[in-house]
């Protein structure tokens, strides 16, 4: 396993921490970023939320924008941020160098196409190999939630979903809610997955939430969003959770884009959100 500390800064009498290790599930070492509220201790384990970030991002992008930590010190939950793909020597990028495949742009799949296959395991490294490294070295529970934006917002929704034992909650900011039918889902789906559409719905919120997954979820989404049209579909994923009793709730949010801009403005409400469901769990 390896764990290594790369670096740490005190931040809202809490800490951030930034890590590597050796990732069985995608063959390579990985890197990720921690925030422990000033409460936790092997005496006082506190409940977990894993944010999944977006294209072209790292574990970095929300602990450095979102502005996140006063608020989950506060109500005593830690948050981990993973990388969004393998990466390091051998681990496969797009030959085109375009920032919606390969590097930074894992989509949260286990891929089973080659060249993919032997490191894009990214599901597996996020619902399984985290979880259990983060509860066996830190001191945090084992309830946990998941969020995260746009391809990260995707990842929660399904990951989640098909996760339901294992988490308490969902939350996203702007997901891709129907990658199946959506330009960088369909683009994605194809290297990492194959041809086969049929392989793609297990990675489809919409079709989960058709098929009966449910977890209470929280979704805001920019009224300016430049993606809104062509990308998110947060509309679909209304209707499937109105004709299935899906436990959702979308807020459109007048004037706000796709940037951490937005996501600043009201993580403190999707903390809150995952508190009451991770404190009375």
């Amino acid at each position: 396993m390896n764990l290594q500390r790369i670096s740490q800064n005190k931040v809202a009498e809490g800490l951030h921490q930034q890590y590597q290790h050796d990732a069985q599930t995608v063959n390579c070492r990985m890197q990720f970023a921690l925030f422990l509220p000033p409460n936790a201790s092997e005496e006082n384990p506190v409940p977990v939320l894993y944010w999944l970030s977006g294209l072209t991002c790292d574990d970095q992008n929300f602990m450095q924008k979102a502005g996140a930590f006063k608020k989950a010190a506060e109500l005593g939950i830690a948050i981990v941020c993973p990388d969004t793909s393998p990466r390091g020597d051998g681990v496969p990028d797009d030959k085109n160098g375009d920032y919606d495949l390969g590097l930074g742009a894992g989509f949260y799949v286990n891929a089973t196409q080659l060249p993919w296959s032997k490191h894009y395991q990214m599901a597996d490294y996020i619902s399984q190999e985290l979880p259990q490294l983060i509860e066996k070295h830190f001191p945090v529970s084992a309830q946990k939630s998941i969020a995260g934006h746009s391809m990260g917002g995707h990842g929660a929704l399904t990951l989640g979903l098909k996760n339901q034992q294992s988490y308490r909650s969902i939350s996203a900011f702007s997901p891709i809610c129907h990658p199946i039918g959506c330009p960088w889902g369909i683009k994605a789906f194809t290297h990492y997955l194959g041809d086969d559409q049929q392989d793609w719905l297990a990675y489809d919120a919409v079709t989960l939430i058709k098929t009966g997954a449910s977890l209470p979820i929280l979704v805001d989404q920019g009224e300016d969003d430049s993606f809104l049209s062509t990308q998110l579909h947060p509309e679909l994923l209304v209707k499937a959770a109105k004709e299935n009793n899906a436990d959702l709730l979308l807020r459109m949010q007048s004037g706000y884009d796709h940037s951490y801009f937005f996501i600043s403005s009201f993580i403190d409400e999707h903390l809150i959100f995952h508190a009451g469901h991770l404190k009375g769990a």
